[in-house]
């Protein structure tokens, strides 16, 4: 990626990237409260409440590649600010959602939101690496992440205080209006700001096709296939992590007043392991090894999650955001390796595994309605972290198949 009329002031333009980011985490992980709220506010089971990750991520899966055909239309900076809008579009949905008391409605909103947020993101992730020299781009990535978890947290605070307190009535859906409303604004004022800011527009390069071997389609690379059923599953366990964890501590005798904070447990897991990547990588610890360890401590938290229990089990799903932490940044070079000329289509590939977010959930609270017990359920977490280990040691090195 090359910029054009690059800012005189990169850490205004820093300042800006990093206040999307904060917005990612604030909108994504705001979703573990409403789970726990629609639950209890429309008497679901678990397969229907966690309908609201599914109308979420699955927006990354039907967004991915039109999000690359909208920023050749409007460039990245009028992408960025157009995605805002969306975002803003689905967040006003819930007003008439909470005055129809329509659950479908609230999921329309949550999808729109989610596309939304799949063309910001597609369109400021660029941003990261070229405002600034490209061998701090690590550090800088990191710093946007930890903006993202502290978002998060923040998010379960403020929400999880409106919508989960014990002097809440679960019944009454206008509860949401006036926080959604705020969001609508905030949302609408970020748009204005990003289309009138000194953001740079980005170009992309061509990329070095002659250094990698060319075959006549992008799945005749094994690692990258393999790596994509690796992000898709990576993504699965890390949303059940941090969105599941609320109704998981109520279903283990833990009052409400209590578990509505156990997502800051994961997002705190999280904001850990990328300090540990910050101090630690590359100089002591290399990425690859870092995704073998983090790949085993999803399979030990996975384990201690379904044979502990009580506290002890909630606190090994929470662990989960520490496991996790590495694996998107670890995973994504392994995967592009070697693509060439298919980079970019290998790239919005990726994006799309995001949609694991939509469907692993979904499968965990199937098989928990089946069986009737929320806890042997996460067993399915232990073959996904397995597979990551697979990749991270084994399936990225295949060449062919």
């Amino acid at each position: 990626m090359t910029t054009t009329n690059k800012p005189t002031n990169t850490s205004a333009a820093l300042l800006i990237i990093g206040i999307l980011f904060f917005v990612f985490g604030f909108v994504t992980w705001v979703n573990s409260v409403l789970i726990a709220f629609f639950k209890a506010a429309f008497a679901l089971n678990n397969f229907e409440s966690l309908l609201v990750t599914s109308a979420f991520f699955i927006s990354y899966f039907v967004m991915a590649i039109p999000s690359s055909w909208v920023l050749a239309k409007t460039g990245f900076k009028n992408g960025m600010s157009l995605g805002l809008i969306v975002m803003a579009v689905g967040t006003v949905l819930f007003v008439p959602a909470a005055e129809m008391s329509n659950y479908p409605m609230f999921l329309l909103g949550l999808f729109v939101i989610g596309t939304g947020l799949a063309l910001l993101q597609t369109a400021s992730n660029p941003y990261v690496t070229i405002l600034g020299s490209p061998d701090s781009a690590a550090k800088r990535i990191s710093v946007m992440g930890i903006c993202n978890k502290v978002a998060g947290i923040l998010s379960q605070f403020i929400f999880g205080g409106l919508l989960l307190s014990s002097t809440t009535d679960a019944k009454d859906l206008s509860i949401v209006v006036t926080p959604y409303l705020i969001m609508t604004g905030v949302l609408v004022g970020l748009a204005l700001l990003v289309r009138f800011s000194t953001l740079p527009e980005v170009e992309a390069e061509e990329s070095d096709e002659a250094a990698a071997e060319q075959r006549s389609s992008v799945w005749a690379y094994p690692n990258l296939v393999l790596g994509l059923v690796a992000f898709f599953l990576y993504v699965g366990v890390e949303v059940m992590a941090g969105d599941t964890i609320i109704n998981y501590g109520v279903s283990q005798g833990i009052e409400m007043e209590v578990a509505k904070t156990f997502t800051t447990y994961t997002l705190y897991g999280m904001l850990a392991g990328y300090v540990v990547g910050i101090l630690f990588i590359p100089k002591i610890l290399s990425q690859q090894k870092a995704l073998n360890y983090s790949a085993i401590l999803g399979v030990v938290f996975s384990l201690g999650t379904v044979l502990l229990h009580g506290y002890y089990s909630v606190m090994c799903l929470a662990l989960l955001g520490l496991a996790n932490a590495l694996m998107w940044p670890a995973l994504w070079p392994l995967a592009i390796n070697g693509l060439g000329k298919f980079t970019k289509l290998g790239s919005a590939l990726i994006i799309m595994m995001i949609s694991g977010g939509a469907l692993i959930p979904l499968l965990y609270g199937d098989i928990a309605d089946r069986i009737q017990d929320t806890q042997l359920a996460y067993v399915i977490m232990v073959p996904c972290y397995l597979f990551i280990l697979f990749y991270a040691t084994i399936g990225h090195k295949k060449s062919s198949w």
